[in-house]
């Protein structure tokens, strides 16, 4: 590990210790081996001007649902300083009651709640203290002999605290520790089990100190692991395959418990193969945390895949979780939901539970750490987390609790999988737009190659596809369910629009080509799909018809019969797929003029035949409006949503009203 301070970034914040403040969090934030998805904190002391022009001490501390890797100066709550060194003399007070005094004692009633760390930083007489959860630090301590380890490495500057809940009781341990200690003899602190602080007067003095502390920490691990020739690294070979099948019933499983759908991401690269592969990775990975900030996010031990069906993996783990509840719990808590938040695949390699992307990044990030962590310790003499007490205490931690009822709803489609064929324009692309904007993670897939560029991110997986190749449209498919762990959406949508021609004069290729696009890669679209729509969670197949189909026009019968017959295979899935839980409709739209089938040429055309301005061309139904792509697309949410949950076989029109179809 290596300083990041850049002596020309340092110098432009001169005189502004809350700049200096949010450079050096950055700092530590961006080294995921410090800090984790929120967690660590810093804070800065200083001294500023009240409403009346009177002089106070403020600690600028990090606020709560702050990130320090992205934090801004707003991030940091400005608390009393002697109002949180009083507190530190109280001998008994809750961290509800230590939040609520905290709060009152914030010179800003806007500002975030301040760190449950607050009055720790407040106590420490130094200008700038920064906390993190170094992987190397806290793997030093989840040993057999972890504080000798610290005491050796470190010597008599390193004050070391044994492990106690986060909160006030932790700051009431080291100031009752601290009140005759000479500070300037020390460098840092050592929370067992927990992190690391430093402190200094200088911003990058507290930084450097820290680098220098967890540099020390990575370089005895490195050279134990050297001279014992222990690791338990294991054979990195090639990634592994993913049995999609099983990775959906795992995330079908998972997600009953849970009370919602949830993504599923697999985990199946060189590393996680390797772990899981060992014969002791089960035992090692449900020994416990590498801290336990991170139950919150991974609960305190993952599922083991046996082999033995993902519902009775699942229901052992949530019996387990049940067990672990009652023997700690004091009659008055309710218990959280029991699923797993990530389970180890022995052979395979690991997956990741979570409602939205950001909760998977989370949990896969800090997996990949504690896989790493449980190796240094092994190598150290064993891996010994925190029990299974201490760890209880966090999960069900009172301002935990608050949180979690502070959350809010989640978004109607939050953890479902959705696939949008014909996705990069049109009635296609507004469907996509629309599933994300409720929460979905989508797979866009079109014959444009431009798709993959248009739709790439942590949501959204655009894919380039012939749905007439059967090989590529089944390996298309497969690439949505290995990304997001299954299937719930289908959104059929791919179609052409043949030129007009009368039957008569209609050329075999012609006629070929419609019924080729439009309906038999739809049914082979359904073939892919309909295994993982099974195990999917509410499955949903919207059918984009056609008013063509109930009210076919003249020259366009290639059109015409290729939607009614995709119609009609929409109904047969529907009576054939019911038992499976998946519902089938159909949505008829009829002049939907925002899409490329239309220029305005061609709408000025049709408009002048019928004698009519665009504008009443386009509004030319018994409503009298204009029917847009993202008409189609929010109807098509609808219907895939619970207000459609016992409506299946149903053929919906989206036209503005037409009297050939009444």
């Amino acid at each position: 590990m290596r300083s990041r301070w850049s002596d020309k970034e340092g110098a432009g914040l001169a005189g502004d210790p809350l700049g200096l403040r949010v450079y050096t969090s950055r700092l530590l934030g961006s080294d995921p081996s410090l800090v984790l998805h929120g967690g660590g904190n810093t804070s800065v002391k200083a001294t500023t001007e009240d409403t009346f022009g009177d002089e106070e001490e403020v600690l600028f501390v990090k606020g709560s649902g702050w990130d320090l890797a992205t934090i801004e100066k707003p991030g940091f709550s400005p608390v009393r300083l002697e109002a949180l060194r009083r507190m530190a003399t109280l001998e008994k007070m809750s961290d509800s009651e230590m939040v609520t005094a905290q709060r009152a004692a914030l010179t800003d009633p806007y500002a975030p709640n301040p760190s449950v760390e607050a009055v720790l930083h407040a106590i420490i007489p130094y200008r700038f203290v920064d906390h993190s959860h170094a992987d190397a630090v806290v793997a030093l301590t989840n040993t057999p002999d972890g504080e000798a380890l610290i005491r050796d490495l470190y010597g008599p500057q390193m004050m070391i605290v044994q492990y106690v809940m986060p909160g006030f009781v932790l700051a009431r341990a080291v100031y009752e520790m601290t009140l005759d200690t000479d500070w300037d003899a020390l460098t840092g602190i050592v929370l067992l089990n927990h992190g690391v602080f430093t402190f200094a007067d200088d911003a990058r003095q507290s930084y450097e100190r820290h680098i220098e502390i967890v540099t020390a920490a990575e370089e005895f691990i490195a050279a134990k692991t050297r001279s014992n020739g222990k690791g338990i690294e294991g054979d990195k070979g090639p990634d592994s395959n993913a049995p999609l099948e099983e990775l959906a019933r795992l995330r079908k499983a998972v997600s009953d418990v849970r009370g919602q759908a949830v993504l599923a991401s697999a985990d199946l690269g060189a590393g996680a193969k390797a772990f899981s592969a060992l014969p002791e990775a089960p035992e090692l990975a449900t020994r416990g945390l590498l801290t336990p900030d991170h139950v919150i996010r991974t609960k305190r031990i993952p599922m083991v895949v046996s082999g033995m069906g993902a519902d009775q993996d699942v229901a052992e783990y949530v019996a387990a979780y049940g067990e672990y509840f009652e023997r700690h719990t004091d009659g008055c808590l309710s218990r959280l939901d029991p699923a797993p938040r990530w389970a180890l695949w022995p052979g395979l390699g690991s997956v990741a539970f979570g409602v939205n992307a950001k909760e998977i990044t989370a949990i896969e990030d800090i997996k990949r750490h504690t896989m790493r962590a449980i190796g240094w310790s092994e190598a150290l003499g064993g891996w010994r987390p925190l029990g299974e007490g201490e760890i209880f205490a966090i999960e069900y931690w009172e301002l935990e609790q608050a949180k979690l009822k502070g959350a809010g709803a989640a978004q109607p489609f939050e953890g479902k999988v959705v696939l949008v064929t014909g996705g990069a324009s049109g009635i296609g692309r507004a469907c996509v737009e629309a599933f994300l904007g409720q929460g979905a993670v989508v797979g866009a897939l079109d014959i444009a190659p431009g798709v993959t560029e248009q739709f790439d991110g942590e949501r959204v997986l655009g894919i380039n596809c012939d749905v007439t190749d059967e090989d590529w449209l089944k390996g298309a498919v497969d690439r949505v369910v290995r990304r997001w762990g299954g299937l719930d959406v289908l959104v059929c949508n791919a179609g052409i629009f043949p030129a007009n021609q009368l039957l008569r004069e209609m050329g075999a290729d012609h006629w070929d080509r419609s019924i080729e696009v439009n309906l038999t890669s739809q049914q082979r679209l359904l073939q892919a799909c309909v295994p993982f729509l099974k195990l999917g969670c509410d499955p949903a197949v919207i059918v984009i018809g056609s008013k063509n189909a109930p009210a076919p026009g003249r020259e366009s019968g290639a059109y015409s019969v290729a939607k009614a017959g995709l119609t009609q295979l929409a109904r047969v899935a529907a009576l054939e797929l019911a038992a499976d839980g998946i519902r089938v409709n159909v949505l008829h739209p009829d002049a939907v003029f925002d899409t490329g089938l239309w220029s305005d040429e061609l709408l000025a055309k049709r408009a002048a035949s019928y004698g009519i301005s665009v504008e009443a061309y386009k509004a030319r139904n018994l409503l009298g409006v204009e029917i847009s792509s993202k008409d189609v697309a929010a109807l098509a949410c609808a219907v895939a949503g619970p207000a459609f949950a016992k409506t299946t076989g149903a053929q919906i029109p989206i036209d503005g009203g037409n009297e050939r179809v009444i």
